[in-house]
């Protein structure tokens, strides 16, 4: 099971938004907009950005972070999608 870190909680709260583990297989949380689930995001057996900076330190995070946006831009451009959310929560 995936472990929310504080910085994911913290973007979510100023976002407005709560997280939660997923009760989705395969995804990693559950975004909620007033009490209403809008999302579930990230691969549950992928690392992100919080991750990374935990097991391999800021600068190889900050490397897989370019790798990440640079990789999924059409994804993570279209505003309120899952990999919207993804970029702004996870990454």
């Amino acid at each position: 099971m995936y472990r929310i870190s504080a910085r994911t909680r913290s973007i979510a709260k100023r976002m407005g938004l709560t997280v939660r583990p997923s009760a989705s297989k395969g995804k990693k949380i559950d975004v909620f907009r007033s009490g209403k689930k809008v999302a579930s995001v990230g691969g549950a057996g992928y690392p992100d950005y919080a991750s990374y900076i935990k097991t391999h330190g800021k600068s190889y995070a900050d490397k897989r972070r370019a790798a990440y946006k640079k990789r999924h831009a059409k994804d993570r451009s279209r505003s309120k999608s899952r990999g919207w959310y993804a970029d702004k929560l996870l990454w």
